[in-house]
């Protein structure tokens, strides 16, 4: 951004601030990189994608963009891929997912869908003591996740490593094993 022209960093901060993100804002660095080098015209195209995909409205869109402007560089390839499962796998809202739009930017195949699967195996089998999110499973980190919802279960689940593992490595288990 140092070598830019001046008037194309004005341009940006501009359409930062335009897509809802305030220059004293932790995000604003984030934003600037995700509108960086595209047109209006490029952005009004995703804005409608985001709304049209995720079945936002105006104001979500703005709550979306403004907590994760990084959902403006994704791919509509990606972002279909991403809405498809959590709309019709997990079942979330779009409201939910406008709110905490940052579920966007994890891998599907190293994170959401893996973790998706653990939490949807402990809950059907009775052994989840709390009524955990996909969400707050996806912001932990690999060594939490394991620590608190694969070790714990090993003598009741003796296969959920295994089939963990084999489900971050793009294996879609059609059940995690129970015996």
């Amino acid at each position: 951004m140092l070598t830019t022209n001046p008037e194309r960093v004005r341009a940006m901060v501009t359409c930062a601030e335009g897509i809802g993100v305030p220059r004293g804002s932790a995000m604003f660095r984030k934003a600037l990189h995700a509108v960086a080098f595209q047109s209006k015209e490029k952005i009004a195209a995703k804005v409608d994608y985001l709304k049209n995909t995720f079945r936002w409205s105006d104001a979500e869109v703005r709550i979306a963009v403004r907590k994760y402007p990084g959902v403006l560089r994704k791919s509509k390839e990606s972002l279909n891929r991403r809405s498809e499962f959590l709309f019709s796998k997990v079942g979330l809202e779009p409201v939910y997912i406008a709110h905490r739009p940052e579920i966007l930017s994890y891998s599907m195949e190293g994170r959401l869908r893996p973790r998706y699967y653990v939490i949807k195996f402990l809950k059907q089998n009775g052994l989840l003591d709390c009524d955990l999110s996909l969400y707050s499973s996806i912001k932990m980190t690999e060594k939490v996740f394991v620590e608190k919802l694969i070790c714990p279960h090993k003598e009741a689940a003796p296969h959920l490593a295994e089939d963990y593992a084999a489900a971050c490595k793009g294996e879609v288990p059609t059940n995690f094993r129970f015996t």
